[in-house]
């Protein structure tokens, strides 16, 4: 009968052949580490307080520190590009979405990174409407009414986005086309910065994501006008949509996970899994809920075919509402 071979003699026998095998599986374990999630725009806006949220969960279920790296500027042009320059191992994720994605194409005429090409589509996080607010003491908060003097007295008042190219200022730009207004846009680098200024009257108006406005709207600091979305929202049900003025009028803003070009089919695979876990978590969806915000679980290949006809359908309203390649 042979002899029964101890572990430490297989190991010697098997020698290099079993080890890198299991090397590379270890390897492959994602997250090993704390990974970076770079958000385009500033801290304070609604779109550094859900991803903030959204990495704070994805941190619990993973056991790795999701760290948000804010790189604000160019209407989040500048924190894409970090991404799609960064390594492809899953390490270096950020917040890409209509704005990086779509109406960049439409808006800059060089862009550091292709919006088609250069990043590897994870998946959905949320969407959620915009909402137009104005300064507490302007004249009237009714749309008719506003609507009404800038027509009268072109140039004369603000609306301020957070940057040029976004959806907020698409919005604005929007309402001029459609209601043969001009109002000046005052692009700032975030919805932040915008906000505060609209909070000491520096502007007229704001487009912003709901998210960053409603406690300033709940609060009385600043007046509702108008919500961008196709109907009205259960967060202010007393606020009109702007199409109840301007029949036609509906933008939303989309976010998603991006990465760079390249990444590795089960890797992405591993992260969009565990976003998919994170945004179904029913903490985050409260959270997401008191803000106006509505995860948006996505696969890959949804987002990608998504982000083409986002693509075909806005960049014909951007021509339409007077924006230039810039």
């Amino acid at each position: 009968m042979p002899s029964p071979v101890s572990r430490r003699t297989l190991l010697t026998v098997l020698g290099g052949s079993m080890a890198t095998p299991l090397l590379a599986f270890a390897q492959e374990a994602w997250p090993a580490r704390a990974v970076r999630y770079v958000n385009g725009f500033p801290a304070g806006g609604a779109t550094d307080t859900l991803s903030r949220i959204l990495c704070q969960k994805m941190s619990e279920l993973s056991g790795q520190s999701f760290v948000v790296e804010n790189r604000a500027g160019a209407g989040g042009v500048l924190g894409a590009d970090s991404v799609a320059k960064a390594a492809p191992d899953g390490y270096t994720v950020g917040l890409g979405g209509i704005a990086s994605n779509v109406l960049a194409i439409g808006s800059y005429a060089k862009l550091p990174y292709d919006p088609r090409g250069d990043f590897t589509f994870i998946g959905g996080m949320w969407q959620l409407p915009n909402i137009l607010t104005a300064r507490r003491d302007l004249f009237s908060s009714d749309l008719k009414e506003l609507l009404a003097a800038f027509k009268k007295e072109p140039r004369k008042y603000t609306y301020a986005s957070a940057g040029f190219g976004t959806t907020l200022h698409l919005s604005g730009e929007m309402m001029n086309s459609m209601a043969g207004v001009e109002v000046t846009h005052i692009p700032y680098k975030g919805a932040g910065p915008a906000l505060t200024d609209l909070l000491g009257g520096r502007v007229d108006l704001l487009f912003d994501n709901l998210p960053g406005s409603l406690p300033s709207v709940r609060a009385g600091q600043i007046k509702p006008v108008a919500v961008t979305a196709k109907a009205r929202i259960a967060e202010l049900p007393d606020v009109p949509t702007m199409a109840e003025v301007l029949p036609g009028y509906e933008i939303t803003s989309w976010t998603a996970m991006i990465g760079p070009a390249n990444m590795k089919t089960d890797l992405v695979a591993q992260i969009n899994a565990l976003l998919a876990r994170a945004l179904a978590d029913p903490g985050l969806k409260a959270r997401y809920a008191d803000l106006g915000a509505t995860p948006w679980p996505v696969s890959p290949t949804e987002i990608k075919a998504f982000r083409d006809s986002e693509e075909a359908r806005l960049l014909p309203v951007l021509k339409a509402a007077g924006i230039k390649p810039e």
